[in-house]
């Protein structure tokens, strides 16, 4: 029986379903403007105007069966079903009217208990290539009986919405509707749209059967005895340092926490390819072959050689390859209960540990808090950096209130015993512009510490502002460097800045003290 895309009101002929990548690469090389391919044979690809995700369009239907559940707010936008329909439609038609459509038909979660099936329907080879290494690929027998799908993702990007639709602020609108199960995406080609559709999907569901969805790295063991997960905001290394060659990886992003231990929810990685080295991060580099997508790159015209280090397109240069194309993936991407749980941080102001032990408490304070620091825009003179605040390291893409996951994952650390560690990626000697990164070794060796389980053993001192017990040694790092103050030479500037970051901590918290204890509230900055 031929293939049909029927039931989604799409009647276009030419559909190419879990098309190979040689065949994408094909067509969008001939079908897609600036495709190109990389001198170490990755596809190049450009998603146009937006260049990354537009969290302020996306939108969850307002429907009855979801509508006590969500956490209404500046994360999820309540849309009426009616303009749902409308933009549903607008993608149907447009898609309609394309010649060719490409379906990818794939799995989110590799535990088979908590498995979705996920469907794809796009009118870009790119975007299809990029999900087909995104999604679990199904085996040819998996495929041939893969049936209705669980999730439809209808993404009609290059066509904007009508700014007139109730409820629409931009030619941008992500919608998802869990009574329908479909996720429908207008005026963006950027593919992590998809991507993260699939994670707050995910990100409702699970919660709903006792399942923690975390936005986090994990690894294991080479001999299986542990595994550990890395939380962290994009930028503080979650991808980077769990690309581990001592430890098999389990995936770089999105991961659950059932009561058979921990599994990935997809299929590959997304992994921030901005300044990329093939000394500093070797498994990266060497994933970035046939059938990675290089995605906003640029690359030297005749050679093909792709300048990372040039981000005039955008900072948020990304690859995606899959876990398969990893020497030390772990498939498929399960693991165990977590022995460790580390929250990485990249504080651009300076005055965080690189390494801190956590109380229970302190862990669901930092876990609710979501803390980073970025470095400042590219304007001319500014210096100071930018406090990120998200709610369990990854507030876009919660369904719930941020209350239920930190539950959840008291709940789960209880249970299982694990430690909570707190490691900055970030700034050290000084706040950005003043001081240096901490050296990408020196977090190699702190974690590599955390698994060995050296720093469980080592003395600690507590930090007078934060209350961390900080670890007063740590093999392969220079003891200096472990207590931050030390590092400044200005001590005056370090206790305001230091001051200045437990303000932000507090006020920041102040919107979620209803729904935590006193244990909870009482464990933030000190000052």
């Amino acid at each position: 029986m031929a293939f049909s895309l029927e039931k989604q009101g799409i009647s276009v002929a030419d559909i190419h379903r879990n098309a190979s990548p040689a065949f994408l690469y094909e067509a969008a090389l001939r079908f897609e403007k600036g495709s190109t391919i990389s001198s170490t044979g990755a596809l190049i690809a450009y998603s146009g105007k937006k260049t990354g995700r537009s969290p302020t369009d996306k939108r969850i239907v307002d429907d009855a069966e979801v509508r006590d559940d969500i956490w209404w707010g500046n994360v999820n936008i309540k849309l009426e079903e009616h303009s749902f329909l409308i933009n549903r439609e607008r993608a149907v038609d447009y898609l309609n009217t394309r010649e060719r459509l490409y379906v990818v038909d794939g799995y989110a979660g590799w535990d088979p208990k908590y498995q979705l099936k996920i469907r794809i329907i796009c009118a870009r080879a790119y975007h299809a290539l990029f999900m087909h290494n995104m999604l679990i690929r199904p085996t040819a027998e998996q495929l041939a009986s893969f049936g209705e799908p669980d999730y439809v993702i209808y993404n009609a990007g290059g066509f904007p919405a009508n700014k007139h639709t109730a409820g629409m602020t931009s030619p941008t609108s992500i919608d998802l509707s869990f009574a329908k199960r479909e996720f429908v995406i207008l005026g963006t080609e950027y593919a992590g749209e998809m991507k993260k559709g699939v994670f707050t999907i995910m990100n409702y569901l699970m919660p709903k059967q006792g399942v923690l969805s975390m936005h986090c790295s994990a690894t294991q063991a080479r001999d299986g005895s542990d595994t550990s997960i890395l939380f962290g905001l994009s930028g503080t290394g979650k991808t980077t340092l769990s690309a581990d060659p001592k430890r098999l990886l389990i995936g770089d992003d999105e991961h659950c926490w059932s009561d058979n231990g921990v599994f990935n929810i997809e299929g590959g990685c997304y992994a921030k390819v901005i300044d990329l080295s093939k000394e500093q991060e070797p498994d990266i580099w060497n994933s970035l072959q046939f059938g990675a997508v290089l995605e906003n790159v640029v690359y030297e015209p005749f050679s093909r050689v792709v300048d990372y280090k040039d981000v005039s397109i955008t900072q948020n240069t990304r690859g995606s390859y899959i876990l398969d194309s990893i020497p030390n993936a772990k498939l498929p991407a399960l693991g165990g209960h977590p022995k460790n749980v580390i929250f990485l941080t990249a504080d651009a102001f300076g005055v965080l540990p690189p390494v801190s032990k956590l109380t229970s408490a302190q862990a669901m304070y930092h876990f609710i808090s979501g803390y980073t620091a970025k470095v400042a825009g590219t304007e001319v003179g500014v210096k100071d950096p930018e406090a990120t605040f998200s709610a369990c390291f990854g507030g876009p893409f919660l369904a719930w209130h941020p209350a239920k996951y930190a539950e959840l994952l008291a709940e789960k650390l209880k249970k299982h015993g694990a430690q909570t560690w707190l490691v900055n990626t970030g700034w050290s000697g000084g706040a950005y512009g003043v001081g240096s990164r901490i050296k990408l070794k020196y977090t190699r060796a702190i974690i590599d510490a955390i698994h060995s389980g050296a720093l469980e053993k080592v003395a600690t001192v507590e930090d007078p502002v934060f209350g961390f017990a900080v670890p007063t040694s740590c093999p392969e790092v220079p003891a200096d460097i472990l207590q931050p103050r030390n590092t400044w030479s200005d001590k005056a500037n370090f206790d305001d800045k230091a001051r200045k970051v437990a303000s932000l901590f507090r006020e920041n918290f102040k919107k979620f003290e209803a729904g935590t204890s006193a244990e909870v509230r009482a464990a933030g900055p000190k000052l």
